[in-house]
């Protein structure tokens, strides 16, 4: 590119040292950020963390004194392995793709287009993506898990109401805290081009609605899985432990994701496991969860005017 006079225009000056450092500094920012974040969850929770290393520990003197082992862990992890595994391989847009929409395409030609796959082909793609974690969250483990401890009772995987609206001040105070962060993080340019995950949201209100119900049913297969099962399952034999080692597959489940989110996704895990086991319900962080889902997805929709202007899609 030439100037009229035909010179070269003047190379950008280069990145000062302070920048190239800040840019070094990057990947460790938000992972530094997790210190004081954590203190203040570790403050908000120790006493809950202390009851459950004191049940723990009874609990594993009793078998033990009884010369029994606990095969809790050994199902349990190894069921969320295998479960995360298939998600992984079977459960994503790019399997729908190449195995199921070619079945939908070949039942629509026969039947005078009534999927109507052309029009709604990423929604049908988040819709098996929602299945899948639904099936693999809850609809295999739950059994499998009553199949091999039947005298557990599944409502002690955060599944009890008892106690919801003593333990609500929770929710509104982690919405306190999350939403001016989630509108700070909204202006970020990257911010609007990665949600909402379904990119048709913004045709009509229908695609938006009916995303949004996928969205929220694989946020509470989620929270069933990850601060119901995980938990309900090793708590006994980890105590306060076992909401760290849910907090490993659950930040690996943000792979691929913005890294800040991912780091995030750390403090989630802690916070939201925590919370669990302090109320004993899975429902107050599964409200968090949808609830700064959706304010996500609006602002970002809200922010380039891409909020939908009709229910139908013409």
């Amino acid at each position: 590119m030439f100037f009229f006079d035909g010179t070269p225009p003047e190379p950008p000056p280069p990145p000062s040292a302070l920048d190239e450092l800040l840019h070094k500094l990057e990947p460790f920012v938000p992972p530094l950020a997790l210190i004081p974040v954590l203190v203040a969850v570790y403050f908000v929770f120790r006493t809950t963390w202390r009851e459950l290393d004191e049940d723990a520990h009874r609990h594993r003197g009793a078998l033990l004194a009884q010369g029994k082992m606990d095969h809790r862990p050994f199902v349990a992890l190894v069921l969320v392995a295998v479960m995360l595994a298939m998600q992984e391989y079977y459960g994503g847009r790019a399997y729908f793709q190449r195995s199921i929409r070619p079945l939908m395409e070949s039942f629509d030609r026969e039947h005078d287009n009534v999927l109507q796959l052309l029009k709604y082909d990423e929604l049908y793609g988040f819709a098996w993506w929602s299945f899948t974690r639904c099936l693999g969250y809850v609809i295999i483990p739950f059994p499998v898990w009553k199949l091999c401890f039947p005298r557990d009772s599944l409502l002690d995987f955060g599944l009890r109401t008892k106690g919801f609206f003593k333990h609500v001040w929770i929710y509104g105070l982690a919405l306190l805290l999350v939403v001016p962060l989630t509108y700070i993080v909204s202006t970020r340019p990257d911010f609007g081009s990665y949600y909402p995950f379904y990119k048709g949201s913004s045709r009509s209100w229908f695609d938006f609605l009916t995303w949004e119900a996928l969205y929220f049913a694989q946020f509470f297969a989620l929270e069933m899985f990850f601060r119901g099962f995980i938990l309900g399952a090793l708590r006994r034999s980890f105590g306060s432990g076992a909401i760290f080692a849910m907090a490993v597959p659950y930040c690996m489940i943000h792979f691929g994701k913005p890294y800040p989110e991912t780091i995030g996704a750390i403090i989630a895990g802690v916070f939201l496991g925590s919370l669990s086991m302090k109320t004993k319900s899975i429902y107050q962080g599964f409200l968090v969860h949808i609830t700064i889902a959706a304010l996500m997805d609006w602002l970002a929709l809200g922010n380039r005017d891409a909020l939908p202007k009709e229910f139908w899609a013409p």
